[in-house]
């Protein structure tokens, strides 16, 4: 009988613990401005607080850092200055980000949270359609500075023109600069209605789909990555993950 409870006893202050230890880890989450995955509620490009950020890919992250005892901070930065502090440090964090060949030295993925559908969109009334990707080259296309799918392009060849505030690309589209905007296929449209108003864009082409993910600093401590991990098998388990998802894809 003591033997037992000396058992039961040891478990119990080692549960504990590994909680206090886990909550001594901090967690510095950052994220970009893409609606509607993460975005500010003020609109503009960063944010200082957990209350202050939304989107699909936020609240999948917000749903599984409650199932576990991190004590984290959430803020949002523009990608580069996101990416950069992430890559280089413990315990740092970014979503919603996609896995390539050039992160995967310094991260461990968490995921995936949502899938992206890399799209060439035309303005409202274009009567333009692609059937491959080749046929893209002959077009200017707009994109934003250091995202996966304009660098995707770039790197093959097209006529990329990149800048640091993706919202400016519709009434770039409106303005004929561009004839095409490479984007998400979800994200797009929602920037183009909040930002210039601008309904019906045109989808040229569906060129690439991608899963996207919460990357964690690999220097970060095995226990914070078991606990992210058994997070997100909580919320996929319950189908509280589906839920999200569908709110945001209705």
């Amino acid at each position: 009988m003591r033997s037992k409870l000396a058992f039961w006893t040891y478990m119990l202050l080692a549960a504990l613990v590994s909680g206090k230890s886990l909550a001594a880890e901090k967690l510095h989450i950052f994220t970009e401005n893409y609606p509607p995955y993460n975005m500010s509620l003020s609109g503009q490009p960063f944010a200082h607080k957990e209350e202050e950020i939304a989107g699909l890919c936020t609240e999948m992250v917000k749903a599984l850092l409650k199932r576990t005892p991190l004590e984290y901070s959430l803020k949002l930065r523009d990608l580069a200055t996101s990416m950069n502090r992430s890559k280089n440090k413990p315990n740092h964090a970014i979503y919603c980000v996609s896995k390539t060949d050039d992160r995967t030295p310094y991260f461990e993925w968490i995921g995936p949270l949502a899938e992206i559908k890399w799209t060439l969109f035309a303005k409202p009334g274009s009567n333009l359609k692609l059937t491959s990707l080749d046929q893209a080259k002959k077009y200017r296309i707009g994109g934003y500075k250091g995202d996966v799918m304009s660098n995707y392009l770039i790197e093959r060849g097209f006529n990329v023109s990149t800048i640091a505030n993706d919202s400016l690309n519709p009434r770039r589209l409106a303005l004929d600069q561009i004839d095409l905007w490479v984007t998400d296929g979800l994200s797009g449209p929602y920037v183009a209605s909040e930002v210039e108003d601008m309904t019906n864009l045109v989808p040229a082409l569906v060129f690439k789909t991608t899963p996207m993910y919460m990357a964690i600093n690999k220097e970060t401590s095995p226990e914070v990555l078991k606990a992210l991990q058994a997070g997100f098998k909580a919320i996929t388990d319950s189908g509280e993950a589906k839920s999200i998802t569908d709110v945001y894809m209705q």
